[in-house]
């Protein structure tokens, strides 16, 4: 191909999946306490990660920056090749603005060739189901200019829905107060999360017991997806995939499901909402709010 495919670890998508696919991406740096740093591309697992989280360790994500951007595209640049990369929503990060900047560096050094930096509105494994769904365009054989188009036409169909079990990480987050984090836990309530077009996670209901928020996943799905054969769909946990394979068993009840994507919350988001958070992706009518 002309192109190289790019993302962020911020896709969550499986480790092995990015060589297996021929996918770049950048990875995100953590922290850990003060002094304690590490890159987020798969040296530590996560279930050392979350244990580290219940253990009472607090961890830090970094935006990613300019630098890391025009050091991992420049190489491909090089040689000849264009590049689309699909990235973490400008809505909780301004990674975005990062990658804009560097493109617009790297367009003035090279001229004659294309960088595509969309706003993708997405997160966790929901940009990782966009990469995927790119990747099969892909290998279709689709060209650079139809790939792009492809991407403007398809991001906003896919749609994230999330829930978490401990109200506190959110409070650390910025996304709820105190008095609701303690409130909420201490009559067991689950907020129901989702991302809107403008790449903002909010909370949109909430829904008591862990049981009842994971089945009602599945019913908001329900809602925006007409289609009764799928060809993929993604499930994202922080450490609980038990209950990952209950909702899909739950999903399967509804829908012929051809390929599900299975796999735990990486730090970029993990970070933020903490051991027990499950998220679900899949493909249904285009988002306009």
């Amino acid at each position: 191909m002309s192109y190289v495919l790019f993302t962020d670890s911020s896709a969550d998508l499986p480790w092995r999946y990015y060589k297996e696919n021929d996918v770049q991406f950048v990875p995100m740096q953590v922290s850990m306490g003060e002094n304690d740093v590490y890159i987020d591309n798969g040296s530590m697992d996560s279930k050392t990660f979350y244990q580290k989280m219940r253990d009472g360790v607090v961890f830090q994500t970094s935006q990613f920056t300019e630098f890391q951007f025009v050091e991992a595209f420049e190489p491909f640049l090089k040689e000849g090749l264009d590049i689309v990369y699909l990235g973490l929503t400008a809505g909780v990060s301004g990674s975005h603005e990062g990658a804009v900047r560097a493109r617009d560096e790297l367009l003035a050094k090279y001229p004659d060739r294309k960088i595509f930096t969309p706003q993708t509105s997405a997160v966790s494994l929901g940009l990782g189901l966009l990469v995927h769904e790119t990747v099969r365009q892909r290998d279709a054989g689709l060209d650079y200019d139809a790939l792009c188009k492809w991407i403007e036409t398809n991001m906003f169909t896919i749609h994230h829905r999330f829930t978490v079990d401990d109200l506190m990480f959110l409070f650390r987050g910025g996304r709820v107060s105190r008095a609701k984090a303690v409130m909420g836990t201490v009559l067991g309530m689950k907020p129901l999360l989702h991302v809107d077009i403008d790449g903002k996670l909010l909370n949109h209901g909430k829904i008591r017991g862990r049981k009842a928020s994971l089945l009602a996943l599945v019913d908001e799905m329900k809602q925006y997806c007409d289609e009764k054969d799928l060809d993929a769909i993604a499930i994202c946990h922080g450490d609980c995939e038990e209950e990952a394979n209950f909702v899909l068993a739950e999903v399967k009840k509804h829908y012929n499901v051809k390929e599900a994507i299975i796999n735990p919350l990486a730090a970029a988001i993990g970070t933020h909402v903490g051991p027990g958070c499950m998220a679900l992706f899949f493909i249904g009518k285009k988002r306009t709010e």
